[in-house]
């Protein structure tokens, strides 16, 4: 039986312009899932752990999918993505790796520490918009996500 539980997306990207241009080519595929939105590694770990400014987790739920940039200041997504995976709270939580880097190295990296998909940012917001639907067809209606995070 599908899980009808809204799922949330949290966003993990550094970059303001990449989060409007994430947000906007999920609403042009036509995502209704909440997105939420963290600056850096430590954000992301908070939020993920209700510290700080997310302490209320009414309005910030655990996700269901988190995407993560790698390139972030404070703490990188691979500190993050190693934190993660390594705690046994979160680790369920599927990552996607959406991060302008095309470096073997992080790809392979990132897979070893337990990554879901690594997808290289399109460069184009069409290109973005297709990959948006993509994801969201995949995650959202063909996999079938771990219950209750």
């Amino acid at each position: 039986m599908p899980n009808k539980r809204p799922i949330i997306i949290l966003i993990a990207d550094d970059d303001a312009e990449d989060r409007m241009l994430i947000q906007e080519a999920l609403e042009e595929s036509r995502l209704k899932n909440t997105i939420q939105f963290v600056e850096n590694g430590e954000e992301l770990m908070d939020y993920l752990h209700n510290k700080g400014k997310f302490t209320n987790k009414e309005q910030h739920p655990t996700p269901g999918l988190i995407l993560l940039d790698l390139n972030m200041p404070k703490k990188d997504g691979r500190e993050a993505l190693k934190e993660i995976k390594s705690d046994e709270h979160l680790r369920l939580i599927p990552i996607v790796v959406l991060t302008t880097s095309k470096a073997e190295e992080d790809i392979i990296r990132t897979y070893d520490l337990g990554v879901s998909s690594f997808i290289t940012k399109p460069v184009t917001f069409a290109a973005l918009v297709d990959v948006m639907k993509t994801v969201s067809k995949y995650w959202f209606q063909i996999v079938e996500l771990p219950p209750n995070l």
